[in-house]
Order: structure tokens, then C-alpha cells, then sequence
């Protein structure tokens, strides 16, 4: 059988299965694709059914790809085989959107967009095989061998220990234990031309907890610009409470969010008709962030 009649034969098989049956399908397909395991436990959680309903779903399921997972009986887990082919065809912003809120619903679907409401900037998001390899390698603690292309070297080889997939408000970026500098450092996932799991456990000095930017947090306390002639818009404008707002933020994303918010983090407040609402009042926490460099107005003491 060719592979077109192979996935319209799928297709033909889904399409006679209940719609609450092609979501926990799809639940399968998801967390084998991005995770690489999922045990039937996972499912009874998701979606409230019980074991032999569980059961039946992922009889359902090998029944439509028989090998793309394989059961370890000694830990009671599906596990994803290197012959896996996605059943779904999640799109990039769906499983990022997915993944960054919680797993909401409609994993199946993309979102419908509105006629009456509006995104301005949408973000360019990697490859959804990419997505995958690096989430399994988060979910799994486990490190990559990346290639990756920057703009001040080009293309090179790495070896990768992710730990977070982030949104900085204009790209995504994964962050993690990087080989070749020995530090934890942000990456930006449109640039990576290839990520190969390697399957072997990671060191303890590799994984989230030891990344001291990503665990400590700082606050930023915000203020209307000082160039602004009626700053009760702008405290309208962010909540802010007395004329100012403070944001907890973890010290290795506190420069993207000063950056998506062109705030003036200039000691003296300078910078003018430029776009910047805002001012940082607390200009001593940029000492201690990862970054600083991306701020507004940021300036090096001499």
C-alpha cells in the first residue's frame, strides 16, 4: 500500500471514531510526539476516564500505528519508537500556544481566528519536528546535539541540554546548558538547521536547578516616563498602583520584558520620542541580570 492510501485509510478510520475519542487519540499522538512517553494514567488524569477506557483508546491507537510506540512493561509506559509517524498534524503555533498555556483544548485544532479581534505582530515559529526533538529533550532531561546558526559565527555543532521553551515577545527561544560554553544560554530555535536526541542522562550541573539566572528572580519597578504630559494614562495603561507597578520576573527573562515594553532603563530617565511609556525606577537591578545589554538606555559604567 502506498503511503497516500495509507494515510487516507487513517484518515477514513479517524473520521468514524467520536469526536471525545479523536482528542484522547490526538493526547496520545501529542505526548509521544513531544515528549516521547505516555502512560495510561496520563490519560485517565486528562481526560477523567477510567482504566478500561484507557485501555480501549490505546488499542485504538495501535490499531491506526502499530509502531509508533512500544509498551515497557516494567514501568508501565508507552514509549515512542524511532519508527513514529504523527497521526495529527499539529501546527507550530498550536503546539506552542498548547504547550505554554497548559495544554488547553483544541490540541487538534488550530485556533480559529477572530474577524473583530486582532494580533498586530505574530511571531515566526521553528519547525514543528524541531518543537518536538527539543520538548521531548526538556521533558526527558536529556541533551541534543544541535546545529545552530548565529549571527556572529555561522553555522556550528553543539551539544545542547535544554530546559525551557520561551516566548521573549518577538522570538522563541529555547535555554539551556550549552557544551560549548559551558554556561546556560538562550537560543533562538528559528536558527537551528538540525536537533538529534542523544539519549544519555545529563549531568546534574546541566539541568534547570543549576541555571542560577533562570531560578532567581528580581523585581522591576516601573514608572511612567517622565516625558509623558499625563501620566495618569499610562498608570491606566499597566494597573499601576500609586504611580508605579513591580514586576517579579526571573532574572534571565527580566531584559526581554524590559526590552518588550521599551522601558528606559537610562539612570537619568533620557531617552525621548522614542516609543518608551515607561521608566525603570530601580536601575540597580540591571548589576544583576542576565542581558542588561538589551535593555533601553542601557549604558556600562566605566
Amino acid at each position: 500500500m502506498t503511503l497516500a492510501a495509507t494515510h487516507s485509510l487513517i484518515e477514513q478510520k479517524l473520521a468514524e471514531v467520536s469526536l471525545s475519542q479523536r482528542e484522547r487519540l490526538a493526547f496520545i499522538d501529542f505526548n509521544l510526539q513531544f515528549f516521547g512517553n505516555i502512560a495510561r494514567n496520563d490519560l485517565i488524569a486528562r481526560f477523567k476516564t477510567g482504566l478500561a477506557a484507557s485501555t480501549r483508546d490505546f488499542a485504538a491507537y495501535r490499531e491506526l500505528a502499530e509502531h509508533n510506540l512500544a509498551l515497557d512493561h516494567s514501568t508501565k509506559q508507552y514509549y515512542r519508537t524511532q519508527h513514529f509517524k504523527p497521526l495529527f498534524d499539529f501546527s507550530a503555533d498550536t503546539i506552542l500556544q498548547s504547550v505554554s498555556k497548559g495544554f488547553s483544548d483544541g490540541i487538534t485544532s488550530d485556533v480559529q481566528p477572530s474577524e473583530h479581534c486582532f494580533e498586530a505582530v505574530q511571531l515566526i515559529h521553528p519547525e514543528v519536528e524541531i518543537i518536538a526533538t527539543l520538548m521531548r529533550a526538556i521533558h526527558n532531561q536529556q541533551a541534543c546535539i544541535v546545529k545552530y546558526v548565529s549571527i556572529t559565527s555561522g553555522e556550528s555543532q553543539r551539544r545542547l541540554v535544554p530546559h525551557a521553551i520561551i516566548n521573549n515577545g518577538h522570538r522563541w527561544h529555547v535555554r539551556g546548558f550549552d557544551g560549548k560554553s559551558k554556561s546556560f544560554r538562550d537560543f533562538v530555535c528559528t536558527r537551528f538547521t538540525a536537533v538529534d536526541e542523544l539519549g544519555a542522562p545529563s549531568e546534574k550541573h546541566e539541568l534547570a536547578n543549576a541555571d542560577k539566572q533562570f531560578n532567581t528572580f528580581v523585581e522591576l519597578v516601573l514608572v511612567p516616563h517622565p516625558s509623558i504630559k499625563n501620566p495618569r494614562a499610562i498608570e491606566m495603561d499597566y494597573a499601576m498602583r500609586n504611580g508605579t507597578k513591580t514586576m517579579r520576573v526571573r532574572a534571565a527573562l527580566a531584559a526581554y520584558v524590559l526590552r518588550q515594553w521599551q522601558v528606559d532603563c537610562s539612570s537619568d530617565a533620557r531617552i525621548s520620542n522614542q516609543g518608551c511609556q515607561l521608566a525603570l525606577s530601580n536601575t540597580q537591578v540591571l548589576e544583576i541580570i542576565e542581558n542588561p545589554q538589551l535593555a533601553p538606555g542601557f549604558r556600562t559604567k566605566n
